[in-house]
């Protein structure tokens, strides 16, 4: 089964493709183009290097939030695009979750957080032991401090990942080898961790339709927030 994943949740777009549960190749691309303008290049050049057609493609992936609610756009309507034609499964999986999955190779618990401005992040906490991954924090938008409070007590090594990773661990300042922040290059955004989220769920006997591939943003976009203001000023 061959899977081509997309991640446009951030500044970085990414795009992966995945036989089997093996990386046969990812573009990452972090210059500051907006996702539309490079996304579907990308892709087709993926392809093409790795001696694929499109219609050797099984299923697709994206990044289906948190995350700026342009780029989930964008990468949830390449995905849902892509699948259309050929009514290809079409799988969403959490942004900050994918992150996780990416770097999961030593024991200890996973930091995910993402800047969600307004004084908040984007966040989760994932529990890795002997390779496998289990979530201790669902997806949610709280503030440093609510996140602080969730990792006081935690004895494992904590890995910081995520464009918020760095905010978050200068903020809370923790010291000493049980808190570590991982480097750049390490703390970007993949889509070779939506890609094999996507294969677990393959390998579940998953199937779904892109019809019903929504965006999860966790919070209302600011034109709703100043609607709902509006409407309750009338009320």
């Amino acid at each position: 089964m061959q899977i081509l994943a997309f991640e446009t949740s951030a500044k970085a777009a990414s795009v992966a493709l995945l036989q089997d549960g093996r990386l046969l190749g990812e573009y990452t691309q972090n210059s500051g183009q907006t996702h539309s303008r490079t996304l579907m290049k990308m892709a087709e050049d993926l392809l093409q290097n790795c001696d694929r057609q499109v219609t050797d493609v099984d299923a697709v992936a994206c990044a289906a939030g948190p995350g700026s609610f342009t780029g989930v756009r964008i990468g949830v309507a390449a995905a849902k695009g892509f699948a259309w034609g050929r009514t290809l499964p079409c799988y969403g999986v959490s942004t900050l979750e994918a992150m996780a999955k990416g770097v999961a190779v030593a024991d200890g618990v996973i930091c995910a957080a993402m800047d969600a401005r307004r004084s908040q992040v984007y966040t989760a906490l994932f529990r890795v032991e002997n390779g496998q991954m289990t979530r201790l924090l669902e997806d949610c938008a709280i503030s440093i401090e609510e996140l602080g409070g969730h990792l006081k007590n935690l004895e494992k090594t904590i890995f910081f990942v995520g464009d918020g990773a760095e905010l978050c661990y200068n903020i809370l300042g923790f010291s000493g080898n049980s808190r570590i922040l991982l480097p750049e290059h390490l703390r970007m955004q993949r889509a070779a961790g939506v890609a094999l989220l996507a294969w677990e769920q393959a390998q579940r006997g998953e199937a779904p339709s892109g019809a019903g591939l929504t965006p999860n943003y966790l919070r209302l976009s600011q034109a709703e927030r100043e609607r709902n203001q509006k409407l309750n000023l009338k009320d």
